[in-house]
């Protein structure tokens, strides 16, 4: 199998060699990308009516040599060539009213968080902590749908320590910015799926300068993988319509609310200096 050849793609290649079951998990695939993705082997095979033996033949002869690389590679499908066009197409009706819409929301999103708590890696999170604890300077990178993450994550960071810059992906001077980054600085990368380029250049830029990487991501296919040192991953259980940050917000707070514990009195002696610069600047309401 050609890397470069997209799931659709590879697919259309192998279907006519395909038995008739084989055709029908073909097209059951194609056209609930959405369901498949989340589907374990029994699931997909009684989602056709075939055994779970012929979802793994099926499989084996699209070029995959397991199952995990044909959902990842699914993923990679509706992660990259899915429009927000055929999202819209994919996401569940409003059928019941407002209330049933809230309710398939909310369920959504704790089955992402879930997810995301069931797959975390304390070990990871402990190394992570101990990078942000000894970097002279964090820049924590977004764009588009991560931006507001990454802001949130910049923003809370500041209460904690200082030496934090947020950047946003579309600001070329966030460039600038990391070409001139001092030695020991580490940047903790957010993104989400659709990836945009921006920031895949700046992970590469990041890289080149020998920077520690974070990445924060929603999706273990997410390209930026390849240049970080330390990965979390804040798994999607459902294909967003408009893109969904809950599950990544969560995360980035447990992260946080960690490190501040951690680090114990320095954080005290920080947020003693910030309250007094608040009150003589008169920052908040009275």
């Amino acid at each position: 199998m050609k890397k470069a050849n997209t799931l659709h793609e590879i697919i259309d290649e192998k279907f006519e060699g395909l038995a008739a079951k084989g055709k029908l998990l073909a097209q059951f695939v194609l056209s609930h990308p959405d369901k498949a993705v989340f589907m374990t082997t029994r699931q997909l095979a009684a989602a056709v009516g075939a055994s779970e033996a012929t979802v793994v033949r099926f499989v084996r002869q699209l070029g995959f040599e397991s199952y995990a690389l044909f959902i990842s590679s699914l993923r990679d499908f509706i992660d990259r060539e899915l429009t927000l066009i055929e999202r819209r197409e994919l996401r569940h009706p409003v059928r019941d009213g407002d209330d049933k819409e809230l309710d398939r929301l909310v369920e959504q999103d704790i089955r992402n968080i879930s997810a995301m708590h069931k797959g975390l890696d304390l070990d990871v999170i402990k190394k992570v902590r101990q990078a942000m604890k000894n970097a002279s300077r964090i820049y924590v990178l977004g764009s588009r749908l991560s931006y507001s993450s990454a802001h949130y994550m910049g923003w809370t960071l500041s209460k904690i320590r200082s030496g934090i810059t947020i950047l946003k992906g579309s600001d070329t001077t966030a460039m600038d910015r990391m070409i001139f980054a001092p030695p020991d600085s580490i940047v903790i990368v957010i993104a989400t799926s659709r990836y945009p380029n921006e920031l895949i250049r700046l992970g590469k830029t990041a890289g080149r300068q020998g920077m520690a990487q974070v990445l924060i991501t929603d999706s273990p296919s997410c390209p930026l993988i390849q240049f970080s040192d330390h990965v979390l991953i804040a798994p999607q259980r459902s294909i967003p319509y408009l893109g969904s940050p809950v599950s990544l917000v969560c995360l980035i707070h447990y992260l946080l609310h960690t490190l501040a514990l951690e680090m114990g009195d320095e954080v005290k002696t920080h947020q003693e200096q910030l309250e007094q610069a608040y009150l003589e600047n008169d920052i908040w309401f009275n």
